[in-house]
């Protein structure tokens, strides 16, 4: 009879963390998205699990990240955001949870069409739907919002984005602007890297947030005249290579610090 040889089990081998599989230009790129969702979660820009930033892969003009679908924006963190490719098959993804089908039309629409925009973030807050579903859509009512005059984009509802031919349509409405109106839905922000998308951001919810304020009060309301609000406009243009940007972003990532860093794991 045969004598029987039992053979030891491999060992499983150990999954290295993300951190270790990826390049340190997309590790840099996660850890700054994460960032801008924790940052949204300070400022109260969140839907729960219903809105997304997204972010192109460094190098890899084909691949993006986007927060995965359940996860609020205060569970986002660097090696969480999930990796898709512009025809939205998941490459990445280490929760195992996937994405919305939604926010990957909006984003891999932008990512696709506008190559020259690293960054694409979508916001559901009541001061951008209000303005949104206004009829004239942003008012020159403040500083902040002459930054944009003449540089916004608006896009028609369509109902929920779950149809692949509105892409180009959303493409073709941005235009070759920064900021776009999701009518009776919201807003949209795209920058040539993190930092620039999220001014924009940041910019366009305050100049809706001042809009509302401004109409509540009842007062009769003072419009910029045109003049005055390209001049501002050209002057933010002609000032976004100064430094600025960076400033900014520089003390949000401070601010966010202070309060925490786990969203750098």
């Amino acid at each position: 009879m045969a004598q029987a040889h039992s053979k030891l089990a491999a060992a499983p081998t150990a999954v290295p963390p993300l951190r270790e599989r990826v390049s340190e230009a997309e590790w840099q790129a996660r850890v700054d998205l994460a960032a801008c969702y924790r940052l949204a979660v300070q400022f109260r820009w969140t839907d729960h699990i219903y809105t997304h930033f997204s972010a192109r892969v460094p190098g890899d003009e084909d691949h993006f990240l986007i927060n995965p679908f359940g996860y609020t924006f205060e569970e986002v963190t660097a090696s969480n955001l999930v990796k898709v490719d512009l025809d939205g098959n998941v490459i990445t993804d280490i929760t195992g949870v996937g994405i919305n089908h939604a926010g990957y039309i909006i984003h891999s629409a932008i990512h696709a069409g506008k190559p020259e925009y690293t960054c694409v973030l979508h916001t559901h807050t009541p001061a951008g739907i209000a303005v949104s579903a206004q009829r004239d859509g942003l008012l020159m009512l403040s500083q902040h919002a002459a930054r944009f005059f003449n540089r916004v984009g608006y896009h028609a509802y369509e109902g929920f984005a779950v149809d692949v031919d509105e892409r180009e349509r959303l493409v073709k409405d941005l235009g070759n602007h920064r900021v776009m109106v999701l009518r009776n839905h919201g807003l949209l922000a795209a920058g040539t890297s993190i930092p620039e998308a999220f001014q924009e951001l940041h910019f366009i919810e305050r100049a809706c947030a001042a809009q509302l304020a401004a109409q509540s009060s009842g007062a009769p309301l003072l419009i910029i005249p045109d003049p005055q609000a390209e001049e501002a406009a050209q002057f933010i243009e002609g000032s976004r290579h100064s430094g600025r940007i960076e400033r900014h972003w520089n003390a949000l990532i401070r601010q966010l610090d202070r309060e925490t860093n786990d969203y750098r794991q």
